[in-house]
């Protein structure tokens, strides 16, 4: 049981706060490049992405994973991404530094939505066997998403000027 849940139920919230921080995050994304600030979507990205880290340590577990440390890096980025947006309100650096942090933040998000996909779908488990999956398909679409994601940040960062938020 965790958080008096059976671990099926809990791996299935999980894995739905997960995905809903997912598509809410490429909205946000998609947004910046139209200096949108998306106030309501933005928190409910940056929550449901905590939140999806932070319950990534609940599962039962023997030693530190390479998955801990994708949360552990997850956590501190979104911390950073929380300061620049909510106490910095993006002024100066802390614009650029929102940026690079949150999309960073949903990057490692789908990096593991990219592993648990090869892990758990039996027609990706077949071309790329192996825990973690492992092999030249793997290592596209992982390389891909990647290429996505630095091309995406690197415009985000260039586009997203934002209004000020008055108080």
């Amino acid at each position: 049981m965790i958080l008096g849940m059976s671990l099926a139920t809990f791996t299935m919230v999980h894995v739905v706060i997960s995905l809903v921080a997912i598509v809410a995050g490429l909205i946000v994304m998609f947004g910046m490049f139209g200096s949108n600030r998306t106030p309501g979507l933005t928190a409910i990205f940056l929550l449901l992405t905590i939140l999806t880290s932070a319950t990534g340590f609940l599962f039962p577990f023997e030693k530190l994973l390479p998955s801990h440390m994708i949360g552990i890096l997850s956590l501190v980025l979104l911390a950073i991404a929380c300061i620049a947006l909510y106490a910095m309100n993006l002024s100066g650096a802390w614009r650029w530094i929102y940026v690079l942090t949150a999309l960073i933040s949903l990057y490692l998000n789908v990096f593991v939505l990219v592993i648990q996909s090869f892990l758990k779908i039996p027609a990706l488990t077949a071309v790329a066997p192996g825990n973690p999956p492992s092999g030249p398909v793997f290592a596209v679409v992982q390389g891909l998403v990647l290429v996505f994601f630095v091309l995406m940040t690197i415009g985000a960062i260039r586009r997203f000027r934002p209004m000020p938020a008055f108080a």
